[in-house]
């Protein structure tokens, strides 16, 4: 997923808008407003990955426009937008062709596999109704970040690799690396016409972020890429005369162009609507693809869509908290009823999401007015859409994959940790070459081995070793062991959640008694810590000083070490205490203790007791060395002292 700076929005002064009766009417302007800008994004992007899942353009409208309304009024999630999302292209194509689609070859055996294919998507909403009734919205919290990362960067290769070629007017068949293969050839052959609208369409939409800041007047600023890529390809598409079905000419040699190049959108929205053919999980050829593939889809969709409304939460300006339980019944329900008349299944989208906010959104209803424009678009007006080259939503799609396998996502993990980066480009190779959830087994199988290497317990890898005391009325401390990674984090923020959010106690986490405590949860303590802040209480971390990081980077994995440390104890005149106490202090001590006592040794006459000092402090071995060597000068040599160091273990390191 792609990162978003926290501080980049500020709440209005006022009362928090709620998406309520009577905020569908208070908040009707600026809903409705940003409904509208979020409909210009949403319109190609629901048609494009529609087309690249192997659904029929208009079944991306039917999902967007379904997940508007019925979750605007479940859900109390305010500022996400729920439609289809880039990120299950790949799981939905791979359940067409497993049910026998062939991109056009046969109308009979495409229309067989949507039809499974929607019946897939409906037992799947079904499934997430579950999970949001058996509260499984901690499902989002077990995942690791690298993992997650990665999944979603692996996609993004994907869409690139199967929609380069419908940029250059070519067709992408074949396993994500067989397309990579033959793209050098495709290259060769392209369609010039065609390979202009997509070349011109992602020039648009890479450099218009660039210069979109410095344009006057100002409300150009506001206007999306993709609006403009229409506004360009469109007309390039009516230059070619790609309404028309008929060669030309260029350099010597002929190239098609017609109808097949451009959006393809019913006149009348009733007669696209398809249902669902469930006996994909009655006919002995497709009972176990299907059942596989409900699960790809539930638990894939699910996760995305967690993630995001996470992620949209801590844009909030507001600061208002998705009850993700709730959310995942809404989508769930939107699902069942989307997928039933032809739908695509749908999340809560992440950068239509972030557009909204930018867009002076305040409530749940501008998702609402989003799907009302999208409904009446499709509805009303068909012939403009048929106009949509393809090649300019295919740019889209690649403009939309690059940024979930940008290098500055590889950047983004390296700088957390080099172990990160390698799971990160585990899970991306494993996926492409296997398929979307054996290549997140294998991130997380690796991540199981690289926390084994760095010592976890195997007891404590899927359960917290916790220690609850309390410190006085308004605070409690939670003294953990073992260690705190990815795998025991849910139950571990479950007893957190319950001290501090439910209980209303500040709430302190020792993490001294680990032996790991790994990325993925100091990134989701800081999280719980805004949730803490935002509640009127605080999360404090404490602990880490004997940890060492994996990376400079603040969420870095930490490991920790074990440091020699010796006791010094020097036994000499009651006098000399102010002088070994300087000395010490001055070659690094950070503490001592000193006892006063009595005896003599064989120097002593007539067996009289002097007063004497006991001198100890606990020190790193290079600071005890220093300490030895001052006591062996001439400030000390009179004294008669007697002196020794041992080695020490110690119960709390981050003490010296």
């Amino acid at each position: 997923m792609t990162g978003f700076d926290l501080n980049t929005t500020t709440a209005p002064p006022g009362e928090t808008p709620r998406g309520t009766v009577a905020g569908f009417a208070t908040y009707l302007k600026p809903d409705a407003t940003s409904g509208f800008l979020v409909f210009l994004i949403a319109l190609p992007l629901c048609l494009g990955i529609s087309l690249a899942s192997g659904f029929p353009p208009v079944a991306g409208v039917f999902t967007a426009v379904v997940g508007a309304i019925v979750t605007s009024f479940i859900s109390n999630s305010e500022l996400t937008i729920k439609g289809p999302a880039a990120g299950m292209i790949v799981i939905v194509l791979g359940a067409m062709q497993s049910f026998g689609f062939t991109a056009g070859a046969d109308p009979e055996a495409d229309l067989r596999a949507y039809r499974m294919a929607i019946a897939v998507g409906c037992v799947a909403g079904m499934m997430q109704v579950a999970f949001g009734l058996l509260r499984a919205g901690a499902l989002s919290e077990f995942f690791p970040t690298a993992v997650v990362h990665g999944m979603l960067a692996a996609i993004g290769f994907i869409i690139c690799l199967k929609q380069l070629p419908v940029v250059f007017g070519q067709k992408a068949k074949g396993e994500p690396l067989e397309i990579l293969q033959e793209l050098p050839e495709k290259i060769l052959h392209l369609n010039p016409a065609i390979t202009a609208i997509g070349l011109v369409s992602l020039a648009i939409l890479f450099g218009w972020p660039a210069i979109r800041g410095r344009l006057r007047p100002a409300w150009l600023r506001f206007v999306p890429a993709q609006l403009l890529v229409l506004a360009v390809a469109v007309p390039l598409g009516r230059w070619f005369d790609l309404a028309r079905e008929h060669y030309y000419t260029f350099a010597g040699h002929e190239y098609p162009v017609g109808e097949s190049f451009l959006v393809n959108v019913p006149g009348n929205l009733l007669a696209a609507v398809t249902t669902p053919d469930f006996s994909v999980f009655t006919r002995p050829e497709t009972q176990i693809s299907g059942l596989w593939w409900v699960l790809m889809f539930a638990l894939v969709g699910s996760v995305e869509s967690l993630l995001s409304a996470k992620a949209i939460d801590l844009l909030d300006p507001w600061k208002r908290k998705t009850d993700m339980n709730r959310d995942l019944l809404a989508v769930g329900v939107a699902n069942v009823a989307a997928a039933s008349i032809g739908g695509l299944p749908m999340i809560s989208e992440i950068v239509r999401s972030k557009s909204n906010i930018d867009n002076g959104a305040r409530t749940r209803f501008a998702d609402f007015w989003h799907g009302v424009f999208l409904l009446a678009a499709v509805a009303l007006a068909p012939s403009l859409i048929h106009m949509i080259p393809l090649s300019a939503l295919a740019a889209m799609l690649v403009y939309t994959g690059f940024r979930l396998a940008s290098p500055q996502e590889f950047i983004n993990v390296f700088k957390i940790g080099s172990e990160q980066l390698l799971i990160f480009v585990a899970t991306i190779i494993g996926v492409l070459t296997t398929d979307l959830l054996i290549g997140v087994g294998i991130g997380i199988a690796l991540k199981f081995v690289i926390h084994a290497v760095n010592g976890v317990p195997v007891g404590s890898f899927f359960k917290p070793f916790l220690k609850v005391s309390q410190i006085d009325d308004q605070t409690v401390q939670i003294d953990a062991s073992g260690s705190a990674v990815f795998s025991n984090w849910i139950p571990f923020r479950r007893q957190i959640e319950q001290l501090g959010l439910v209980q209303h106690h500040n709430v302190i986490v020792n993490l001294a008694g680990t032996e790991l405590v790994d990325s993925s949860v100091m990134e989701k303590l800081h999280a719980l810590a805004l949730d803490f802040q935002q509640a009127g209480l605080s999360l404090d971390v404490v602990g880490l000083e004997a940890h060492r990081q994996l990376s400079g980077h603040p969420l870095a994995t930490r490991k920790r070490v074990t440091v020699p440390m010796r006791r010094i104890t020097v036994v000499g005149p009651a006098a000399s205490e102010p002088r070994l106490i300087a000395m010490a202090r001055d070659h690094g001590a950070s503490g001592y203790t000193a006892v006063p006592c009595h005896g003599g040794g064989r120097r002593d006459s007539n067996g009289e007791r002097r007063p004497l000092v006991r001198f100890e402090t606990i020190v790193h071995a290079d600071v005890a060395g220093r300490i030895l060597d001052a006591l062996r000068e001439s400030a000390f040599a009179e004294d008669r002292m007697t002196a020794w160091i041992e080695p020490v273990d110690v119960l709390r390191l981050e003490q010296f």
